[in-house]
């Protein structure tokens, strides 16, 4: 007892000694535990972005805004629509543009850490042979000569497991269907974009509202959010798309050209908003034309050019009615009947559509225009004029003569009036403060 005793009257005199040392390492104590439990997953929390992109794609289609963090293609393309080095260091082009060579650049690693040589390069293109003569060379064998050649092979590459070679690397993918309903990607500081995709505008726009998301990248319409005071709205001119009315040129109403440049005059395109699209082509292509005809507003040159009594039914999209209307109006002010109807694909018959167009990277728009692409042409359009420079445009190898072709082709086109150029759309990123 006498032990206990002095155990305790020396536990006393030490608390009573050391006490302020005590309470302050109780207090210390306290605070280390609020913060460990509290404050630290704060602060040490890695940056989780949730994105809602609109669109239905395949996994080897996925848009160049996602897929361009987790990998590369042997080049990529700047804002000219060039092709520029990426994995390839260099290449070049025999037998007539028949054939490409493009040597690696040796400083390019996988996301399993092994190097990027011609063997694990997997790209898989109908009617071209690819030979890989040493690991660092890869040769494209193509049936007939292709001058854009270099910017097919801007699509990036994959290893199995969806492995590429950038910064982020895919953890996660969900199918709905064929289709990618989620992507998440990562980056080596455990940062990630969980990016979820959407049919429609409209359901991207609710997935935002819902919580499900809170960014949403490449938005047409940023309505509802532009008046909503606890969201950011950021606006960018895409020059890589543009708006269009595309007539279609073997219907029995729109068959005549004359009719049609007077539908061009008869919109002031200026009203619509956004910067204006003179061509088909982006204003940043090295191949881009200025001096075609622009087709400003001019109302009473429309009338001059409309004989008959005339009706137009307009096809657009959701995304894009109230801009159906506005036209519709125009059109209406110069005598041309005029009614809208909205779908959401283009329908066999059909007088004109008002509709959104990715421009491609190339100024090559053999799929759009040229007689022969029926599934792709949407005006219908055949002229042997434009389908000549297109095949030319696709087989000539010095840029400048290429160029060339092209300017006239822009120019041929817009005095055909297959379609009327309206504008360049903007592209909203939507975010909570």
């Amino acid at each position: 007892m006498k032990q206990i005793r002095y155990i305790f009257k020396l536990t006393l005199a030490f608390i009573s000694r050391f006490k302020g040392i005590i309470l302050a390492s109780i207090g210390l104590g306290f605070l280390f535990f609020i913060f460990l439990r509290f404050v630290s997953p704060l602060i040490l929390a890695k940056n989780v972005q949730k994105i809602g992109l609109t669109g239905r794609y395949l996994v080897d289609k996925l848009p160049q805004n996602v897929v361009g963090y987790v990998s590369n293609g042997l080049t990529e393309i700047n804002a000219e629509g060039n092709a520029i080095p990426a994995l390839a260091e260099s290449w070049g082009e025999a037998d007539d543009g028949k054939t490409w060579t493009f040597h690696l650049a040796d400083n390019k690693v996988w996301q399993d850490g092994k190097a990027v040589t011609a063997t694990t390069i997997n790209y898989n293109f109908e009617d071209v042979a690819i030979e890989r003569p040493d690991e660092m060379t890869l040769v494209f064998k193509l049936d007939s000569p292709f001058a854009p050649f270099p910017t097919v092979v801007s699509r990036a590459v994959f290893k199995k497991g969806l492995l590429g070679t950038g910064e982020w690397k895919v953890t996660k993918l969900s199918l709905a269907g064929s289709f990618v309903e989620k992507l998440i990607i990562q980056n080596k500081n455990g940062d990630k974009k969980i990016v979820k995709f959407y049919p429609t505008e409209e359901r991207t726009k609710l997935a935002f509202k819902l919580g499900q998301v809170d960014e949403i990248w490449d938005l047409i319409d940023k309505e509802p959010f532009g008046s909503w005071t606890l969201v950011n709205v950021e606006e960018q001119t895409n020059y890589g798309r543009y708006v269009a009315v595309f007539f279609n040129t073997q219907g029995n109403t729109l068959a005549d050209k004359a009719l049609r440049q007077a539908l061009s005059y008869a919109i002031d395109k200026d009203s619509l908003g956004w910067e204006r699209a003179l061509g088909p082509l982006s204003p940043l292509s090295w191949a881009y034309n200025p001096q075609i005809k622009p087709y400003d507003y001019d109302p009473e040159r429309a009338k001059d050019l409309i004989e008959n009594e005339v009706e137009v039914r307009l096809i657009t999209t959701p995304v894009l009615l109230s801009t159906a209307e506005k036209i519709a109006n125009f059109w209406r002010e110069v005598g041309v009947t005029t009614s809208v109807q909205v779908t959401s694909s283009l329908p066999e018959d059909y007088d004109a559509f008002l509709a959104i167009y990715d421009i491609p990277v190339d100024p090559d728009q053999y799929a759009l225009w040229h007689s022969t692409q029926t599934a792709t042409n949407i005006s219908r359009y055949t002229s042997p004029r434009i389908d000549k420079l297109l095949e030319d445009g696709r087989l000539e190898l010095n840029t400048e003569k290429r160029r060339e072709i092209y300017l006239d082709f822009q120019r041929f086109l817009l005095e055909d009036a297959p379609a009327a150029f309206l504008y360049h759309p903007a592209s909203y990123t939507i975010s909570r403060k």
